[in-house]
C-alpha cells in the first residue's frame, strides 16, 4: 500500500469542529451521499483532467434511486457519467455503512478494473478527515478499517455464488453472454433475498436478455386500468432511464453529427436507449425489435398451431433432426404458400429419431385431415438426416400424406440424387439471403415467439450465421429449409411463384440488384 495516497487502518485523527460537521453531514443516511460526493469527491475527466464532481441534474436523481431502493435498474445512454455517479456512490457506501462488502461485477474483466479504477482515484483524492482508513489496498479489491470491503470481478456463471453480500453492482449487464447471465442471475437471486442491496446499470442490448427483462418486470407497476400502484415493478426494481437529452452540454446539433458519424441504427441503441442487437445478427436489428409473436390458437402434443388451416392452400413441413439426446432440439416449421404465414411448429431434445419422424407424420396428417392437398415435406438430410432417412424408409413413405421433396444440385460436377435437403454452406448462404429478405420486408410472416428470440441471436460468425454462444438456431433452420422447400414449390406452383417472386424483373434480378434464380428441385 502506497501511504502518500491512502490513509493507514486505524489511524488518529484530530478534527476541528467544522471537520466534524462536515463528516456528519456524509454520515447522513438520507442527504449523506450526495453531500459527500458533490463536496469532496474528485473524478478524472477525458479532457479537462482532474475536477472536482460537479453532479447534473440526472445524475442527483440517479443517487436518489441508487440510495432509496433495495433494488435498482438504470437503462442510460453512453457517455453520461453512469460509471463516475456508481462509483462515487460504492465508495460512500463501503466508509459509511459498517461491515459492507460490495462486489462489482463487470461484462469484461477490465471493465470490472475501470470501474475500481475509479473508486481507487475518488478515494485517493479525499482528505483524511472524510475518508476511512485501509487495511488491504490494491486493483481489485479493497478493505477498510471499518470492516466494509469493495472487490471487483467479470461476470460468470458463479460470481458472487456463496457470498454474504451486502451490495453488488453490476455494470454493462445486457452485454454479458446470455447464458452466463441468466446462470449468473439464478445463483446471485438467493442473496438478494436475504437482504442484500443490488443496482443494475447498462446501455440496452437485445430485448430477449436477462437486462431487458429485469427492465420490462421493473416497469409493470399499475394496475389494468392502467393506475400507478407502486413504485417499483413486480420483481422489485425500480427503473431510471436517461438519453443523451439529459446532459446538459448536448443538443441537436450534436445528435446530427453522432448520428452521422456511428448511423441511426446503432444512435438509437447507445444514445436513445432502445433496445437494439449489437450483435451483427442475419435480419436487421431494428426490424427485429418491431417483430411482435402471436400465441398458439391451438396445440396437439407438443406442436403449436398458430393459424387456421385452409384447404385451398398449399403447405410445407420441414423437418431438422437432432440427435434427441437432450442437446440440441429437433425441430419442425409448417408454413402457409402463397402466404408465407407460418402455421405451426414443434421442438423437442430428447424425442428419438424414431419419434422425430413420427411427429413429421403426425403434423402431415392433421394438415390432411383439414383437407389439404397440396402437402409438402422434407428433412434436411446432412449427417443425422441418414438416419433420419432409414426410418421413414422403413415406416413407408406412402403412409405420409402428400409429396416428399428433395433437392437436385450439382456439386463440383457430380451429379446428386439423395433424398431430402442437403445443407452445404452454399445452399445456406443463400437461404439465408432469402430468410433476411423476406423478414425485413414482411413477405415472411413469423408468429412464433420462441422463432423471434432464435432470429435475435442468429449472429454471423466468420462467413456464416449460427445461433450467439449459449443459444440455440434450431427453430432458425427448420424455417430456412422450409424457405427452401418454398423456392422449389414455386417452381410448379404458379401461386407460390407470384408470391415469392413478387418483387424479381424478368431478367432474374431483385430489388436490390441480387441474382435470385431458383434453385434446382426434384420431386420423387
Amino acid at each position: 500500500m502506497d501511504d502518500s495516497l491512502i490513509k493507514k487502518a486505524f489511524t488518529k485523527v484530530n478534527y476541528t469542529p467544522q471537520q466534524l460537521d462536515e463528516l456528519k453531514k456524509c454520515m447522513h443516511p438520507k442527504t449523506g451521499p450526495m453531500y459527500f460526493m458533490s463536496n469532496f469527491m474528485q473524478i478524472q475527466h477525458p479532457v479537462k483532467g482532474e475536477i472536482s464532481f460537479d453532479p447534473f441534474p440526472y445524475q442527483h436523481e440517479l443517487v436518489e434511486c441508487y440510495h432509496n431502493y433495495k433494488y435498482s435498474i438504470a437503462m442510460i445512454g453512453r457517455q453520461l457519467g453512469k460509471t463516475t455517479v456508481a462509483a462515487g456512490y460504492l465508495l460512500w457506501y463501503a466508509m459509511f455503512i459498517n461491515d459492507s462488502h460490495i462486489l462489482i461485477a463487470a461484462h469484461k474483466f477490465d471493465g470490472a478494473i475501470e470501474i475500481m479504477d475509479r473508486v481507487r482515484f475518488a478515494y485517493e483524492g479525499l482528505p483524511d478527515h472524510i475518508r476511512a482508513g485501509c487495511r488491504e489496498y490494491n486493483k481489485k479489491t479493497i478493505k477498510f478499517d471499518n470492516g466494509s470491503t469493495i472487490e471487483s470481478q467479470a461476470t460468470t456463471a458463479n460470481t458472487g455464488r456463496g457470498k454474504s453480500l451486502s451490495l453488488i453492482y453490476l455494470d454493462e449487464f445486457a452485454f454479458v453472454e446470455p447464458r452466463i447471465a441468466k446462470e449468473f442471475w439464478t445463483a446471485i437471486s438467493p442473496t438478494l433475498s436475504t437482504g442484500g442491496k443490488c443496482m443494475i446499470t447498462s446501455t440496452p442490448n437485445t430485448d430477449e436478455d436477462q437486462f431487458a427483462h429485469i427492465w420490462f418486470e421493473s416497469l409493470k407497476n399499475t394496475d389494468q386500468y392502467g393506475n400507478v400502484i407502486r413504485e417499483v415493478g413486480r420483481n422489485g426494481f425500480k427503473p431510471y432511464h436517461a438519453t443523451w437529452q439529459a446532459h446538459p452540454d448536448r443538443d441537436e446539433a450534436w445528435a446530427d453529427e453522432e448520428r452521422s458519424k456511428i448511423g441511426p441504427d446503432r444512435f438509437d441503441r447507445e444514445h436513445e436507449c432502445k433496445f437494439i442487437s449489437f450483435d451483427e445478427t442475419l435480419i436487421n436489428p431494428v426490424k427485429l425489435s418491431q417483430l411482435e409473436s402471436s400465441l398458439p390458437i391451438s396445440k396437439d402434443g407438443h406442436v403449436r398451431w398458430y393459424k387456421e388451416v385452409d384447404p385451398d392452400k398449399t403447405y410445407v413441413v420441414g423437418l431438422d433432426p437432432s440427435m434427441g439426446t437432450g442437446g440440441d432440439d429437433a425441430a419442425i416449421q409448417v408454413y402457409e404458400l402463397p402466404s408465407l404465414d407460418q402455421v405451426g411448429e414443434w421442438q423437442h431434445n430428447k424425442t428419438p429419431i424414431e419419434g422425430q419422424v413420427r411427429v413429421l407424420k403426425q403434423v402431415t396428417q392433421y394438415l390432411a385431415g383439414k383437407g389439404v392437398t397440396d402437402i409438402y415435406w422434407s428433412v434436411e438430410s446432412n449427417s443425422l438426416g441418414e438416419a433420419v432417412l432409414v426410418v421413414i424408409r422403413d415406416t413407408g413413405e406412402d403412409t405420409f400424406p402428400g409429396t416428399f421433396l428433395h433437392d437436385h444440385r450439382r456439386d463440383l460436377g457430380i451429379k446428386m440424387r439423395r433424398k431430402g435437403f442437403i445443407t452445404t454452406h452454399k445452399s445456406k448462404i443463400e437461404a439465408c439471403a432469402r430468410l433476411k429478405a423476406w423478414v425485413e420486408t414482411g413477405k415472411l410472416n413469423v408468429k412464433s415467439k420462441n422463432l423471434i428470440h432464435q432470429l435475435k441471436m442468429f449472429i454471423a460468425k466468420g462467413n456464416s450465421y449460427e445461433a450467439k454462444t449459449g443459444e440455440r438456431d434450431d427453430l432458425v433452420m427448420s424455417t430456412v429449409l422450409a424457405i427452401r422447400m418454398a423456392l422449389a414449390v414455386a417452381d410448379f406452383d404458379d401461386r407460390a411463384y407470384n408470391a415469392i417472386n413478387s418483387n424479381i424483373d424478368s431478367s432474374g434480378v431483385d430489388d436490390e440488384g441480387d441474382y435470385a434464380a431458383p434453385l434446382p428441385i426434384m420431386v420423387m
